[in-house]
């Protein structure tokens, strides 16, 4: 069971910005290797964090105007937003445990 959303372009403003939780949002590619490889550990946290954070992935393929926005030149990229903006950055593969560590800062 997917509990990680999907965020679009339409969508982003409104569900990333405008959410009264924290907001973790992996910029990912279909042909990217170490996305996948951190797939599972997204997933997994979607359920941990369920009803205090939101967890999602953006494909910079179909939205790269957001992912301009906020200069995302490599995937993965994971940004953390809070009360509209983007508090923290990670670039590259990361363990389901740094991840935790960042969701755990702003909760």
């Amino acid at each position: 069971m997917h509990m990680e959303k999907m965020f679009t372009a339409a969508d982003f403003d409104t569900e990333v910005l405008g959410s009264d939780k924290p907001v973790l949002v992996d910029f990912f590619a279909t042909w990217c290797g170490p996305c996948k490889m951190m797939a599972p550990a997204v997933e997994k946290l979607a359920e941990e964090y369920e009803g205090r954070a939101v967890i999602g992935k953006l494909d910079v393929e179909e939205s790269m105007d957001i992912a301009g926005r906020y200069g995302v030149m490599n995937v993965p990229t994971l940004i953390l937003f809070k009360d509209g903006r983007a508090v923290e950055r990670k670039v590259g593969l990361q363990s389901a445990s740094d991840l935790r560590k960042l969701l755990d800062s702003v909760l």
